[in-house]
């Protein structure tokens, strides 16, 4: 079992609570903005062990009858088909799995907004299908010079040609399927609407990262601005913060650098603002549940070196910049480490270069190294998976799990009928064909069982894999790294 540094059932405690007497602080209803991934965290939970990717969902359940969720998502993400980068799915897919997430566990989903509306065509699409669905869904449109121009952002002719999203409950979560979905401006659109109907309504905002009350240089808020390179989010000391109540707290530069601004719209709509700092309109205890600092401070680094390789692999694949590579080569110097940090990195290369053909390698929780590499009926990650499930079972090296008259079949129906021209299994065929076996085979029943202990472990592959095997790690929960270069010297790459 790996070490945990977060107390998650504590922070579930403190922030649920924090969540209450926010909402006392207003009137008739509060608009809170979540940042970060609501119903799935997986940054927090590999920079914080023991963070449950679902804990925010938690808290929400013990505020469901008070509680609404509203998903903004932006209508240029939609246009371009921007993907998460951890399900690799598109924005407007992604709003839809939400939804159903949501509804799934109790939770109301009143509306969706669709934000930087100017008439994008696959924008006006989504809007059609989300109405086909039966889900209500609104237009908030660009003003000029925002944030800028308080005077025409707070008038008819700003927030008020916004469409007024109709909600129910007191509590009104606005979240989106990722980052610059227009959820703070959706907030204070709303704000604006509320008060002209004489409705008194506050604004908090709920953004995981960075912590405010650790250190501007720990690891796991340098991991934070890792993960953020392509916004060019900069984690700062809160200066309005240290200025009201003279202590030092951390936030990032857009929320710093928007502040002012917010706090002008706030005393424009409401009449004033009961906050001093960025850093009170968040509610974040996430810093008060870390119970062993080490712990989240080695995980941190390691998510630092992962988000270096990814920003590499994107650069290789023309989907990234130079910049993104450059920045995080500087944190990685600012809080002292290497790619030589990652045990798993030198483990596959060094073998691959031995070999001659594609590694991958794996590292185990009492800090062993496993390997697989290429053969002529599987490729290196699927020889990987086998190996180490082989080795977390106590099964001898030599015993074959899949059974040759196993294999083949399955490489003649992808090689003659599938038209496929690599006929090595991918590890979602491996795993396939490793729980056929197991239905009569006691070896494979014991591998079998080890699938559930992989979660957690860090994996490198000396080449960039394919998007099925990348799929199959991230369902397992195996956090892996790739070398930014591919197996052949092919254009296309599927």
């Amino acid at each position: 079992m790996a070490k945990k540094g977060f107390d998650n059932q504590e922070y579930i405690r403190l922030q649920s609570q924090n969540i209450r007497d926010r909402i006392k602080m207003f009137g008739d209803k509060l608009y809170m903005e979540f940042g970060g991934k609501l119903f799935d965290d997986f940054h927090a939970s590999r920079v914080l062990p023991g963070f449950e990717p679902d804990s925010k969902v938690k808290m929400l359940l013990s505020l469901k009858e008070d509680a609404e969720i509203v998903i903004a998502i932006n209508a240029d993400a939609i246009e371009k088909n921007k993907r998460r980068g951890d399900l690799g799915i598109t924005y407007d897919l992604d709003t839809l799995r939400l939804i159903d997430a949501f509804r799934g566990i109790g939770l109301y989903v009143g509306s969706v907004v669709i934000t930087f509306y100017t008439g994008q065509p696959l924008a006006i699409a989504f809007e059609k299908r989300l109405k086909n669905l039966g889900i209500k869904v609104y237009r908030h449109y660009p003003i000029p010079d925002y944030p800028a121009n308080i005077p025409l952002i707070t008038s008819e002719h700003g927030f008020g040609k916004n469409d007024y999203i109709e909600t129910t409950r007191k509590l009104v979560v606005v979240t989106g399927p990722g980052p610059c979905s227009g959820k703070m401006a959706t907030c204070l659109s709303q704000l604006y609407h509320e008060n002209k109907r004489g409705i008194k309504a506050g604004y908090a905002k709920f953004e995981t990262f960075p912590i405010w009350n650790i250190p501007l240089k720990h690891p796991v808020n340098v991991a934070y601005e890792a993960a953020t390179a392509d916004l060019n989010d900069v984690n700062m000391i809160d200066p309005f913060h240290l200025e009201a109540y003279g202590k030092t707290a951390i936030n990032y530069n857009r929320d710093i650098e928007i502040f002012p601004v917010v706090r002008a719209m706030l005393k424009e709509i409401l009449g004033e603002s009961v906050y001093k700092s960025p850093t009170d309109m968040g509610v974040n205890m996430v810093g008060c549940a870390i119970c062993d600092d080490e712990v989240c401070r080695k995980a941190a680094n390691q998510e630092i070196i992962r988000r270096y390789y990814s920003a590499l692999c994107s650069l290789r694949q023309g989907m990234g910049e130079h910049e993104e590579v450059s920045k995080i080569e500087l944190l990685m110097n600012q809080v002292g480490i290497s790619v030589k940090d990652r045990k798993v990195v030198e483990a596959a290369n060094k073998k691959a270069e031995q070999t001659g053909s594609p590694v991958t390698a794996i590292e185990l929780e009492d800090g062993r190294i496993i390997t697989g590499k290429t053969s002529s009926l599987l490729g290196a990650s699927s020889s990987l998976l086998l190996n180490v499930l082989k080795e977390l079972a106590g099964i001898d090296d030599e015993v074959k799990l899949l059974s040759p008259t196993i294999i083949e079949p399955i490489q003649v129906m992808k090689t003659t009928a599938l038209g496929n021209h690599n006929p090595r299994l991918h590890t979602d065929e491996v795993l396939v064909a490793l729980s056929i076996c197991a239905a009569t085979d006691e070896n494979a029943q014991k591998a079998m069982a080890q699938v559930k202990n992989l979660r957690g472990l860090e994996a490198h592959s000396s080449v960039i894999l394919s998007g099925v095997d990348e799929q199959v790690f991230r369902k397992l929960g195996i956090n892996l790294t790739c070398e930014p270069k591919y197996q052949t010297k092919k254009l296309y790459h599927a």
